[in-house]
């Protein structure tokens, strides 16, 4: 199963994420399918970039959005 989630980077205890597309049985930081957006929720207000072309062809062939990435998509518009 495909799912669309986040995956966390920068340093310690100043996260930024991406939004991903990966395979639900691997890593959190592991192997993905695609980068289809960022998050950074340090700035004030949280900046949000996600290519929802991209993110309307993933859930149109099957992916499912974590919560976390859904409250995102529609922020962004989608």
């Amino acid at each position: 199963m495909v799912k669309i989630r986040l995956t966390r980077k920068g340093a310690k205890k100043k996260p930024f994420y991406r939004v991903i597309v990966a395979e639900s049985r691997t890593r959190r930081d592991g192997s993905f399918l695609e980068i289809i957006g960022t998050y950074d929720p340090l700035k004030n207000p949280s900046e949000v970039n996600i290519d929802t072309d991209r993110a309307k062809y993933w859930i149109g062939c099957g992916a499912q959005p974590t919560s976390a990435v859904r409250k995102l998509l529609n922020i962004s518009g989608l």
